[in-house]
């Protein structure tokens, strides 16, 4: 069996009974939804093996075009909660970029910005464009990155929600980041995750020094994260998760059971098994199954 996961922004809750209906028949299936969360998420079984999944995910997205929600067709398994999940940070779990914010204290914001967005389209390589960036922060004193995530960086909806409910359920959890750890170790306490990996910024009498530690935590790095900590826990690919949005994000995101594009940059949209883009981050609980009722504030 199949299920088909609908998923709408909590605060634009659209999962109507017409919604539904019209997802049966597309689906053809006569079983009836689950609600999971009052019009902000539903599910239903739907007959066919994971074969079918893509080409019943572009039907329904096909037939839902016009409204706000999020679908998925996945495996109703028993690997459907998973037990191992990892998070890309910026504009993932964060919704801004550090290093953007760094420049910002230099009044470079706008031009570091500029490298970020092209990297996490996957426009320019990603290791050269973060050396270029990180050159530009030199002097900057390590005491602003506390100021920053104090004052500019903001948590994703839905995101502490989300870790705390898997850590509660036996997940692992791992922040992934090709950030910083300056920046990795605060916000994966404040969300609750296991652990955090990220780049190691060169600091000297209390100031960047412009340089980053090798190796650098990239697309590959990302990836052999995951089957790192995947093997050390004894799990299969169908048991893992992983999020992201940019470029350095594709091969994890291919490498997990369940990859998700959150509102991601559109090559990695576009390549991506699941993708959402209107719901928050309570949307990669629904897609295991998870009811509202089950969620650990």
């Amino acid at each position: 069996m199949l299920v088909a996961v609908l998923i709408a922004n909590p605060a634009r809750p659209s999962i109507t009974d017409a919604v539904l209906a019209e997802a049966r028949a597309v689906l053809r299936t006569e079983h009836q939804p689950r609600t999971l969360h009052g019009a902000v998420a539903a599910e239903v079984l739907v007959p066919g093996d994971p074969s079918d999944a893509s080409a019943l995910t572009e039907r329904l997205r096909t037939a839902l075009a016009g409204e706000a929600i999020d679908l998925a067709v996945l495996p109703a398994d028993a690997h459907r909660r998973k037990r191992l999940f990892l998070a890309d940070m910026d504009s993932t779990m964060i919704e801004q970029e550090c290093i953007d914010e760094l420049a910002g204290t230099l009044g470079l914001k706008d031009h570091v910005a500029a490298i970020t967005e092209r990297a996490m389209r996957g426009e320019i390589a990603f290791e050269p464009a973060l050396r270029e960036r990180v050159a530009l922060l030199k002097d900057i004193p390590v005491t602003a990155v506390d100021g920053l995530i104090a004052d500019q960086l903001s948590l994703t909806p839905g995101g502490p929600t989300l870790v705390r409910t898997m850590r509660a359920h036996g997940a692992q959890t791992c922040l992934v980041s090709g950030g910083f750890t300056l920046f990795t170790g605060p916000i994966a306490g404040m969300i609750g995750f296991n652990e955090h990996r990220a780049n190691v910024l060169g600091v000297a009498d209390g100031r960047l020094t412009g340089t980053v530690a090798d190796p650098i935590v990239g697309k590959a790095e990302k990836r052999a994260t995951l089957i790192e900590l995947r093997d050390g826990l004894g799990l299969g690919s169908a048991e893992t998760l992983a999020v992201g949005d940019g470029a350095n994000d594709l091969d994890m995101l291919e490498e997990a059971g369940l990859g998700v594009a959150f509102r991601a940059k559109p090559a990695v949209a576009a390549a991506a098994r699941v993708r959402i883009e209107h719901g928050d981050l309570t949307a990669l609980l629904y897609l295991q199954g998870y009811a509202a009722a089950e969620f650990v504030a």
